[in-house]
């Protein structure tokens, strides 16, 4: 029980005579004292009288055990007892340091296993026993619980408890690492854990911070995985321990769950997961993009989302996001552009006949369009309504960039035509279209009348009249009022003489006209008054009234 001339080390062998002179006596009285039934012990007698359910290695000659033990004699006096001193036993079974009794007891035996041994006195301290602690020939009982077993031969073992579906890489030496671990030690007591504080645990890998059993232990662990490892005291704390938490010559089991992994000479990685066909142009430096993203850790706990984000804005940081974390992101792109983008012009399809005339800045055009974002969410579409949309070019009257991209078009072409925001919403958007969004149209010219110059509400094709105010002064009594007025100009638009200006409501046109006449606003218009615009401007391109 004790180590010879120490009473304070249990179960350890007497020094060699005496135990020569114990086997000799103990041959020559016939194996020692009766066993309860009343016979001789030959052996061990071994109780289990608790087996754990998972038992996964048992303990063999040679191996390195830890337990706890009371010894008492046949009427239940305590001899001894580990616990008296909170301490354990911590030896090697099976090579002569025990006595006999106790290195056949603990063979086979599995942590958290607790037994009762019945020690014959051949397999104990036979006739000599220990002065003045264990008389000779006594039979010695036991209740042992084991709590530790390894092998000088044992290397880190290391079991999957989870392996994530996808691992983009694994650990290797000189990486830096985050993960949660619960450490216990082989019989489940729990000496550390990560999640008590809050954070992960972060260190590199095969740089000598780590024991060197959680090194290797950590070696080809992808994000996300968890493993269970266990690491022989060599590999891990030694003979000394860790503090009061790891005892000396303690087996360590570590869950560990893998945050995430990165190395200081790691760049961006980046994966297309889905590139749309016809792809003519990818983002630059300077563009401005709009995106949709998922953020996450390694491990997959999403930290953010958000419907748009330009590429300047910095994200959140605090306590969503540890120090040192890898961060992914899962963008979807919905359009970018540059601020010096004109309006990109693609022909679709041309009219069937020869075009000579094509629409310009004036002109009063029907069209029908398709217009969506660039990813090809539908916005809008004039098919909708049934009827083409109206405009007059030039007049400000629909976007910037959708009126360049209608000018210089033939009646029946196709136009794929791409705005970007500085000419189409801005930054600010419109009803149903996002701010700084880039539209794509899909437009066919449907008709185009031929417009006035800016100011003009009427233009003659050829020259006017020479009499213009008698000519205009239908009962010739000197006045026109706005009834004749009205009859003459239409009477100049149906032959053909002049048009009005296109995509307005023609009474209020020639009522605007008459009014400009008008100049002291009498209601009629005399001799004096009417002047052509051309006399007005001293310009002679178009002369209109």
């Amino acid at each position: 029980m004790f180590r010879a001339g120490s009473p304070s080390h249990t179960l350890l062998r007497a020094p060699l005579l005496p135990i020569l002179l114990l086997l000799v006596q103990a041959v020559g009285r016939g194996q020692g004292r009766a066993s309860p039934a009343g016979g001789p012990l030959e052996d061990v007698v071994i109780e289990r009288y608790h087996i754990p359910k998972a038992c996964p290695r048992e303990v063999q000659m040679g191996d390195f055990v830890r337990y706890h033990y009371n010894g008492t004699f046949e009427d239940g006096k305590k001899f001894d007892s580990s616990y008296d001193r909170s301490t354990l036993v911590a030896i090697v079974v099976g090579v002569g340091r025990l006595i006999t009794g106790m290195d056949r007891g603990l063979m086979g035996m599995c942590v958290n296993e607790r037994r009762r041994l019945v020690v014959p006195p051949h397999l104990g301290y036979g006739s000599i026993g220990v002065a003045g602690l264990i008389p000779p020939d006594a039979t010695l009982y036991f209740d042992v619980v084991l709590l530790d077993v390894w092998n000088k031969e044992d290397t880190v073992q290391v079991s999957t408890l989870l392996h994530p579906p996808h691992c983009p890489r694994m650990v290797q030496d000189s990486d830096f690492v985050r993960y949660h671990y619960n450490g216990t030690l082989l019989d489940g007591t729990t000496f550390d854990t990560s999640y008590s504080r809050g954070g992960t645990y972060d260190t590199y890998v095969g740089s000598g911070w780590l024991i060197k059993g959680m090194d290797q232990g950590l070696l080809g662990m992808c994000p996300g995985e968890r493993r269970k490892i266990i690491i022989p005291p060599f590999l891990a704390y030694g003979e000394k321990g860790y503090g009061t938490v790891i005892p000396p010559q303690a087996s360590l089991v570590f869950q560990v769950l893998l945050i995430d992994i990165h190395n200081p000479k790691d760049t961006v990685q980046l994966e297309t997961l889905e590139l749309p066909a016809g792809c003519v142009r990818r983002a630059m430096a300077g563009d401005f993009m709009r995106y949709h993203y998922n953020g996450s850790l390694m491990d997959g706990t999403l930290f953010d989302s958000r419907l748009q984000l330009t590429c300047s804005i910095i994200l959140l940081s605090g306590d969503k996001i540890p120090g040192s974390a890898v961060l992914i992101f899962d963008v979807h792109v919905i359009d970018f552009h540059n601020p010096a983008d004109p309006v990109e012009i693609k022909t679709l399809s041309w009219p069937p006949e020869t075009c000579n005339e094509t629409a310009k800045s004036g002109d009063f055009v029907r069209y029908h369009y398709n217009c969506s974002l660039l990813d090809g969410t539908k916005l809008f579409s004039s098919h909708d309504y049934g009827v083409p949309q109206e405009a007059t070019l030039g007049a400000n009257k629909v976007i910037e960039g959708l009126d360049k991209g209608l000018q210089g078009m033939c009646v029946g072409e196709r136009r794929q035509l791409v705005v970007p925001p500085h000419l189409a919403h801005g930054e600010s958007g419109a009803r149903g279209v996002p701010g700084s969004a880039v539209l794509m149209f899909e437009v066919e010219l449907v008709s185009r009348e031929e417009g006035v110059p800016e100011g003009y509400l009427f233009v003659w094709h050829e020259d006017p009249p020479a009499n213009l105010f008698e000519d205009m002064d239908l009962n010739k009594d000197g006045e026109v009022p706005p009834e004749e007025f009205s009859t003459f100009i239409k009477s100049q638009v149906s032959e053909g003489k002049g048009r009005l200006m296109p995509g307005q409501d023609q009474e209020k046109t020639i009522g605007d006209m008459f009014q400009n006449q008008d100049r002291n606003q009498d209601g009629k218009i005399t001799v004096e008054e009417l002047k052509l615009k051309s006399d007005e401007d001293q310009e002679r391109v178009h002369e209109e009234l």
